[in-house]
């Protein structure tokens, strides 16, 4: 790598880390801590729920799907889409409200307004797990990105260098910090990848005859793709729009419920159709460019198909735009990463320990954060797929708790002994088949079989809570 892209990539790094020590000059509270003070406007909502939504893992995973599947692994994040859109309608209206009259910090604080306490216990430790694990996936997306770059750098390594950086950072800064970075991320990553890096590969790949002559025709189709993975993308990915504590905290953080769904509209536009088509086209041109030899020391059988954008930018960019490059998709990663480290940060200090209120819950929250951090880079030296990591761990969370918050938005009298069934049963059942790799019929994922375990529960445990209170009036009459 060129000494004028190290620079590049040596002055966004110091720069990101400069805003998180701002910020922490002027955070007083967990309040400008997890929720930025309440008081921020649509476009940066809108531009850092879509950098955080997408980010490094789907940027790098989406890269991973069109170099094994092309354009249709643009549906994808076609259920982001549907997701942002319907909880703007659905969700967020109650939910802004609840917070500003409740102070919310916390997606399971809302879950305690309707349910108990004991809910919103379980609710912040399964959140705090599944934030986790989609921390490590985003350390381990910068990790992939930096040793495809530096060739010398190994995986080891890059995930120790990334990790402390994305940990320091989001340690220091909070999420105004988070908030307004990802606003300057985003505009980083559209413009590295949409003027610099789609028409360099376009051009150095041959143009689109040679698309057509080195792929197999269904990599240009929309419809090559199952029914069953549609399925499995729509269960996995619209749920975590209403159970996804990076995107409560923004609810919370908007000044207003205007704002916030004007933010979420914002949101759903750049993931459906801008990121889908651009990430899987790119991942697309780098499979061309390996069977095309542009992309030389790789055969098909040894390349990691998210490791192949890396290594065409890296293989086909001059001096100085593959820093800029480089900048823009560490830039996704770094939107991505310190959000889930604050909502798993958040979700342990005000869930599972009630420290929020303590006197000294800045310094609380800056210490869990830490702490959760090293956890997180720790996973990520264990693991091989950005892009496996990340769907396992929203599975985990979606298949616990998108059932009770169904409930808590729809149902009249919300039953806490029921939902706190669903919340376990839906995420053991997903554990267990994930860890005993159960394969389902058609091919659907585990969590839609959790999902249906915790409605069951949920719904069988709500009638009989029914009918034994039925029974007691009954016989006191």
């Amino acid at each position: 790598m060129h000494i004028i892209d190290l620079i590049i990539f040596f002055v966004y790094l110091v720069a990101m880390l400069g805003v998180g020590f701002f910020f922490m000059l002027r955070n007083k509270t967990p309040d400008d801590y997890y929720v930025g003070g309440r008081k921020l406007n649509a476009t940066h909502i809108g531009l850092s729920v879509v950098a955080t939504d997408v980010g490094g893992g789907f940027s790098i995973g989406l890269g991973g799907l069109g170099f094994t599947m092309g354009l249709s692994g643009s549906w994808l994040l076609f259920t982001g889409l549907i997701g942002a859109w319907l909880s703007a309608v659905l969700l967020i209206p109650k939910v802004s409200k609840l917070a500003r009259e409740r102070n919310f910090l916390t997606f399971p604080q809302f879950l305690e307004s309707a349910f108990n306490k004991k809910v919103a216990l379980f609710a912040g430790i399964i959140s705090a797990i599944g934030y986790i694990g989609f921390s490590s996936s985003q350390i381990l997306a910068g990790a992939k990105l930096a040793s495809s770059t530096f060739p010398a750098l190994s995986i080891e390594t890059a995930l120790l260098v990334m990790g402390t950086i994305a940990v320091v950072y989001t340690v220091l800064g909070g999420l105004k910090a988070v908030i307004y970075t990802d606003t300057i991320q985003w505009i980083i990553l559209m413009g590295g990848l949409l003027f610099i890096a789609l028409p360099f590969a376009y051009y150095k790949i041959g143009g689109i005859e040679t698309i057509r002559a080195t792929l197999d025709p269904d990599f240009l189709s929309l419809t090559a793709v199952s029914w069953s993975q549609i399925v499995n993308w729509m269960f996995t990915i619209v749920p975590i729009w209403f159970i996804g504590m990076t995107l409560y905290q923004r609810i919370y953080a908007a000044k207003d419920t205007k704002t916030a769904q004007r933010g979420w509209l914002i949101a759903g536009l750049f993931e459906y159709p801008l990121m889908a088509f651009l990430g899987v086209t790119l991942g697309m041109f780098a499979r061309v460019a390996l069977e095309s030899d542009v992309i030389t020391n790789y055969t098909l059988s040894e390349m990691d198909a998210e490791m192949g954008l890396p290594i065409l930018l890296r293989t086909i960019l001059p001096a100085g735009l593959m820093g800029i490059v480089l900048s823009a998709y560490f830039s996704a990663i770094m939107s991505t990463a310190d959000s889930c480290l604050m909502a798993a940060s958040g979700n342990v200090l005000t869930d599972v320990f009630n420290l929020h209120k303590s006197k000294n819950n800045l310094r609380y929250s800056q210490l869990i954060t830490l702490i959760i951090g090293v956890l997180a880079l720790f996973i990520a030296l264990k693991v091989s797929s950005v892009l496996d990591l990340m769907l396992h761990s929203y599975s985990f969370m979606v298949s616990g708790m998108i059932i009770p918050v169904l409930v808590a938005l729809f149902a009249k009298r919300p039953n806490p002994n029921a939902a706190m069934a669903a919340m376990i049963i839906g995420g053991i059942t997903t554990l267990t088949l994930i860890i005993f790799e159960v394969k389902l019929i058609f091919g659907l994922d585990a969590n839609i079989a959790g999902i249906a375990a915790s409605a069951i529960t949920y719904f069988s445990e709500d009638f009989i809570s029914r009918l034994q209170r039925n029974d007691s009036i009954i016989k006191n009459n």
